[in-house]
């Protein structure tokens, strides 16, 4: 199975670009995507813990798709402050909608995403395992940006842990993690953020300044070929392949592109989206 689809779903720019405007009354903005994709991102449990009873209702706007599975990203808590050790109060509150999510079949991933500053240290590694241990039972899923962290025994001890490996494409600098078609676990997951190096790492650049970025078809290409081999992986893992370039439509322009250029057929869209981006969706829908 290999499930495309967006990171986030709540974009005020989204409006007229995704998801018709005006929106008609009751419109609902994630079971409208899970018309079209097979998996969306959680972007707001990075930010803060939310409660079982928030994903019950997640849940409940996607019962009708039964093959539709969410990724969730875990806490910032766990990967960007660091400073001080987590207790077990706060690993309770990150798990508990992650949680509720796996307990009703629809947890995809649980991704533990790092920034590029994360680098492969003794102390790094030590707090990785400690994670590891916090959140078992979860699909768990790591995103390292540091090519530090691209050696066969940081792959070994994942596969050892049952920890998945994102497959990332990132805008390239000194020491960025390359992209692959890595197989830890039998999660396979594809994070794609988008090329715009101009911005990626400017102080100050907001969040839709970094993530501002149409890819290509020939761009995609070599993606569309890594995906596939994750899917012939002999661990014949789950795929997950999720547009984090979100400005303006852009992810979920993508995801389209890239279902269709790996199924080698053209697929569904949002009729807004199409209308956006037309030019280059048309091979694809």
């Amino acid at each position: 199975m290999i499930r495309f689809g967006p990171a986030g779903w709540e974009y005020v720019d989204w409006g007229g670009i995704v998801y018709p405007r005006p929106e008609p009354r009751g419109f609902d903005r994630l079971r409208f995507l899970a018309g079209y994709y097979g998996t969306v991102e959680v972007n707001a449990t990075f930010y803060r813990p939310f409660t079982a009873q928030v994903a019950a209702r997640w849940l409940e706007r996607v019962a009708d798709v039964p093959e539709f599975r969410f990724g969730a990203k875990i806490w910032r808590r766990f990967t960007h402050e660091r400073a001080e050790p987590h207790g077990a109060k706060e690993v309770e509150e990150g798990r508990a909608a992650l949680d509720a999510l796996h307990a009703a079949g629809k947890l995809g991933a649980a991704l533990l995403q790092f920034p590029w500053s994360f680098k492969r240290t003794d102390a790094n590694e030590e707090w990785l395992r400690g994670l590891f241990r916090a959140f078992a039972g979860l699909p768990l899923v790591l995103e390292v940006r540091h090519d530090s962290w691209d050696v066969p025994d940081v792959y070994a001890e994942l596969a050892e842990a049952g920890v998945g490996i994102v497959n990332v494409d990132q805008p390239l600098f000194h020491h960025s993690i390359r992209p692959g078609a890595a197989v830890t676990s039998p999660v396979a997951y594809v994070r794609v953020h988008g090329r715009n190096w101009k911005d990626w790492f400017r102080k100050g650049a907001g969040r839709d300044a970094r993530y501002d970025y149409l890819y290509s078809a020939k761009e995609l290409e070599p993606w569309a070929d890594r995906i596939r081999a994750l899917d012939a992986a002999p661990a014949h893992p789950d795929v997950y392949v999720v547009t984090n370039n979100h400005f303006e439509g852009k992810a979920p322009a993508n995801a389209t592109m890239l279902e269709a250029m790996v199924r080698r057929r053209k697929v569904d869209a949002p009729p807004p989206l199409v209308a956006r981006y037309g030019e280059a969706l048309k091979p694809f829908v």
